[in-house]
């Protein structure tokens, strides 16, 4: 039985993880991507952009827009972003190796103009995946509220609800670095699916997984190639967190979930805000009593799916370019 491909809008600070869920969605038979928008988080919006399609070139994948969002955040401005685990350019320091992009972002298009013409061209259908800090889709909702209504559901990678934060004891860092924007969408009344940290730090690639990607390049594939490259960096930072080399898989578990190829998934139901104002709490996810008029958000808290060889499993295969 064929099944008709679902759009997909990703909304992403293309770094590392980044780069390795656009390669599953790419290679996904049930997932069309229709457009992807960029935000500053691992790295500026700009560079991130950059890096997109420069993967996309490489991919041989032009019918794909891609455009620049927003640079700062909603209450304070971008940084320097996650040099430690993305390497100054975002993809390991190996964003120089990416073949010249073809094309430029869209033109006077931002990536909030961008969700909002997708959502019209795919109404009822269009899944948005959000990876990154959630500044475009907060901007979105702020210009057409009529938003919420023609999307079919967004899947956020973000937070950290039982877990310790990444970046403080208890923030990750897409929810710290725009709390505001975080909380705006995750309030939202649209179907929301939160994929935290929780999760993506149960499962990770080690250097056997980098050693597949590193011989399909050998083969000629060049997109695994270029993953194996720049996961040398993300191997490196991830070392001392978990005692041995392996890295977390963020981006492409919750991209995994949007394909759903994450069927064994425990969800926790509940009503979830994010904590905006300074002080220790920054960016901390927060359950608050349901009292039956608030928006109701599913977060995946575990999963015994072999997360690592259903991305592999869609990645390796792929009839890449050389």
């Amino acid at each position: 039985m064929t099944t008709t491909p679902v759009p997909v809008y990703f909304d992403c600070d293309t770094g590392i993880d980044d780069a390795i869920a656009l390669a599953y969605l790419l290679a996904h038979p049930s997932v069309r991507l229709v457009g992807i928008g960029t935000v500053s988080g691992n790295t500026s919006a700009e560079r991130a952009a950059d890096n997109t399609l420069g993967l996309l070139a490489a991919a041989g994948v032009e019918d794909v827009p891609v455009a620049v969002g927003a640079h700062d955040f909603l209450a304070r401005s971008f940084d320097r972003g996650a040099v430690a685990v993305h390497g100054d350019d975002g993809l390991g320091r190996v964003a120089s190796e990416l073949p010249a992009a073809t094309r430029e972002p869209e033109a006077g298009v931002t990536a909030a103009d961008l969700l909002r013409r997708l959502s019209l061209e795919h109404e009822g259908e269009l899944r948005v995946l959000a990876v990154g800090p959630l500044t475009n889709l907060a901007l979105a909702l702020r210009e057409d509220p009529g938003l919420v209504a023609r999307v079919h559901s967004v899947t956020v990678m973000g937070g950290a609800v039982d877990a310790p934060g990444n970046v403080s004891l208890v923030a990750e860092a897409n929810f710290r670095n725009d709390p505001l924007a975080a909380a705006e969408a995750l309030t939202a009344d649209w179907p929301v699916t939160l994929v935290p940290l929780d999760v993506t730090m149960s499962h990770t690639f080690d250097e056997g997984h980098r050693e597949r990607l590193r011989a399909a390049g050998a083969a000629g594939a060049a997109v695994p190639a270029l993953l194996a490259g720049m996961l040398d960096t993300y191997l490196d930072f991830y070392t001392p967190v978990f005692g041995d080399r392996r890295c977390a898989l963020h981006d492409p578990l919750a991209a995994a979930v949007v394909a759903g190829e994450v069927p064994s998934a425990q969800w926790r139901h509940g009503v979830f805000d994010v904590v905006s104002d300074d002080g220790p709490d920054h960016g901390r996810v927060i359950e608050l009593e349901d009292d039956g008029t608030a928006v109701t958000t599913g977060a995946v808290m575990s999963t015994d799916d072999p997360v690592a060889e259903i991305v592999l499993g869609r990645i390796l295969p792929h009839a890449w370019p050389a």
